[in-house]
């Protein structure tokens, strides 16, 4: 089995019920399967620390995980139009693994929740797309073959996966918005395997 790292950070689930759906796009492809991480939240007091295990959800992130994965699903509240500080703060620690080498010519797609339908879900997605195109990645996104791109009134772009969480955060994910996670994690999963495969 290859694994397909799914990592994502998610301060009130929408990010991490994505990570899941998108996991199970990935486990419909014979010989694939999906390693759920997230990363570590920061604090803007330097003394905080997080436990060295998540007292619920998925582990953290290792470089390791990197390393080891034939490709990776990346996903990430938006923050202004960005990606959430723990994820860029855990992708400035992986130069690492951009001196070897380890993710050159690994496939990647991404997926993110906004609160607003307007509130910077594809800038937020070109945001996360950076750190991969510096580390030599493949980035995916969802072709228009996929009709819901063209139904949804929620989330959905051609840059990846995302959600309308709504003001509270509290707004479930749509038909669409479920189908096209599942879509890119299936994608996803078939292009690494071609990939294995050449």
């Amino acid at each position: 089995m290859h694994d397909i790292l799914v990592l994502y950070y998610s301060r009130y689930g929408a990010t991490a019920e994505m990570a899941h759906l998108i996991a199970r796009g990935i486990a419909e492809v014979p010989g694939m399967q999906a390693r759920i991480r997230t990363v570590t939240p920061i604090s803007p007091i330097s003394e905080a620390t997080a436990p060295a295990v998540p007292e619920t959800g998925a582990p953290y992130v290792t470089l390791d995980d990197l390393r080891e994965c034939v490709g990776l699903a990346l996903g990430s509240p938006t923050r202004f139009g960005n990606m959430a500080a723990p994820m860029k703060y855990f992708w400035d620690t992986t130069s690492e693994i951009w001196l070897h080498g380890h993710l050159i010519n690994k496939p990647a797609a991404l997926f993110t929740s906004t609160a607003s339908l307007h509130g910077g879900q594809e800038t937020t997605l070109l945001s996360m797309m950076l750190p991969l195109l510096h580390h030599g990645m493949i980035v995916m996104g969802i072709p228009f073959s996929e009709s819901e791109l063209f139904t949804t009134t929620t989330g959905g772009t051609p840059y990846g996966v995302s959600h309308l969480a709504g003001s509270d955060g509290k707004l479930p994910l749509s038909k669409e918005e479920k189908n096209l996670c599942r879509f890119l994690g299936k994608r996803l999963a078939e292009v690494a395997k071609k990939l294995i495969a050449a």
